[in-house]
């Protein structure tokens, strides 16, 4: 990777350390509006959000200090869903969105994402660029003074307009009157926006997930811990689950049953629909490499294509914009409608899905079940220091072809060094799901000892 600070998704790291310092979040907000002042014939208007952590004062104060020592306006947004941050930026005609937020990361960690005027997340060459002019001296002799410098201010409907934005994504003459529906925040960024969504649109709506103190963000709740939104499910009799991640951009789907419908299978059940509807452009569905075959199949089995791209929402959009697709997403949870939204929205796709329950009038797990049939995967991770370029690990390349010889044309090995963590991820399908375990660990021991 030739970026030194943000990686597939924005620079995240431990607050307060490292390249996750208010000096860089200050140095950030210059470099965003000197860039922008290039093009702009205006004072660069910047809106800024955050997630729920404790650090995110820290940040929102350092970034917008910044904005205005280079002569912007900050628009503050407050606690709000990465995907809200793309879309004010947009609506506001902003030339800069910036979302603080690690997404499912614990609470120690944050980060930081940025959006062009368009609502698309920066490109890698304009984050180079911006690299280049966070680590010279250009911001440091170009501050403007006197009259010249900017200003902050505070969106206080902010939140009300994105919810009317979601809202305006689902059937206009459709309601969910009579469905119940538990939905899990994860004590992140639409803790108060996600339950008004649906409780506006009539559905019976019981949250949890949606009492931030700081540091419980993501905490035993939400997209990463399922199992708290299915036991409320099964308690209260509801006819689906929704847990969201941090910043609300992915979303974990439950059936009535209280079981995780896969990223997957939702990618499968959604493309299939928009095939029969025809708004699946080009009849073609995008999803990373990660994506099960089993999804593959379920797309040509009802007429359609997959095409495969990087792991990275950023990815799926920048492969959506290029061939003019509309609709792709990856197993993890973040769908992209790219019809409706710039970048992954988990509630914008929850809503999806809710219209598709609520035409067909049938329980979920029941559609669910007809959709796609897995082929058996195993994802195992190596939490490791350092990484190395995978071309100079001897041992794991030759587990590699071990493991693709033996498997033929029956599965697939997926090696990769995660772009938001220090973790190599090693995924591997095929017929059997014991074997492919066994397959799987013995690249990761392969790995160990290549990293010794």
């Amino acid at each position: 990777m030739s970026r030194k600070y943000f990686g597939t998704d924005g620079i995240r790291g431990l607050a307060n350390a490292g390249a996750m310092t208010p000096e860089m979040a200050f140095r950030i907000g210059l470099a965003v509006t000197y860039q922008a002042k290039q093009t702009a014939s205006h004072a660069p208007r910047v809106v800024i959000g955050k997630d729920t952590r404790l650090s995110g004062y820290l940040f929102e104060t350092a970034l917008a200090s910044g904005v205005c020592a280079m002569g912007g306006r900050v628009l503050l947004s407050g606690p709000l869903p990465t995907p809200a941050i793309a879309h004010l930026t947009t609506s506001m005609r902003a030339d800069v969105g910036v979302v603080i937020s690690a997404s499912h990361n614990a609470y120690q960690d944050n980060g930081i994402k940025l959006f062009g005027a368009d609502g698309f997340k920066l490109p890698d060459v304009s984050e180079e660029a911006l690299e280049a002019l966070i680590d010279g001296d250009e911001l440091d002799e170009k501050r403007p003074t006197g009259t010249r410098i900017g200003r902050a201010e505070r969106l206080d409907d902010a939140p009300g307009r994105y919810v009317a934005f979601v809202k305006a994504t689902f059937p206009s003459d459709r309601t969910l009157d009579g469905v119940k529906i538990v939905v899990d925040a994860a004590h992140g960024a639409a803790y108060r926006t996600a339950p008004l969504v649906f409780s506006e649109l009539g559905a019976d709506v019981h949250a949890i997930g949606v009492k931030p103190d700081g540091k419980n963000i993501n905490k035993r709740v939400g997209a990463l811990h399922p199992e708290a939104c299915a036991r409320e499910v099964k308690k209260r009799k509801a006819h689906m689950g929704l847990a969201l991640d941090g910043d609300a951009d992915r979303v974990i789907v439950l059936d009535e049953k209280g079981q995780v419908i896969d990223g997957d299978v939702v990618m499968a059940l959604c493309a299939t629909h928009m095939l029969r509807a025809r708004k699946l452009r080009k009849k073609t569905l995008v999803a990373t490499v990660m994506s099960n075959l089993g999804l593959e199949h379920a797309m040509q089995r009802a007429g359609g294509k997959l095409r495969r791209c990087a792991v990275g929402d950023r990815y799926v959009v920048e492969t959506l914009k290029k061939h003019g697709l509309s609709f792709g997403g990856e197993q993890s949870g973040h769908l992209i409608f790219l019809d409706h939204a710039t970048t992954g929205d988990g509630l914008v796709a929850a809503l999806q899905v809710l219209a598709i329950v609520t035409a067909e009038q049938r329980p979920l797990s029941e559609i669910a079940a007809e959709v796609m049939e897995r082929v058996p995967q195993v994802l195992v991770n190596g939490r490791f220091d350092d990484r190395k370029p995978l071309k100079l690990m001897g041992h794991t390349k030759k587990a590699i072809a071990a493991v693709e010889e033996k498997l033929g044309a029956d599965g697939r090995v997926l090696v990769r060094w995660s772009g938001t963590e220090p973790k190599l991820r090693v995924m591997v399908e095929g017929p059997d799901e014991k074997k492919i375990d066994a397959m799987a660990r013995q690249i990761l021991s392969a790995a160990e000892k290549d990293m010794k």
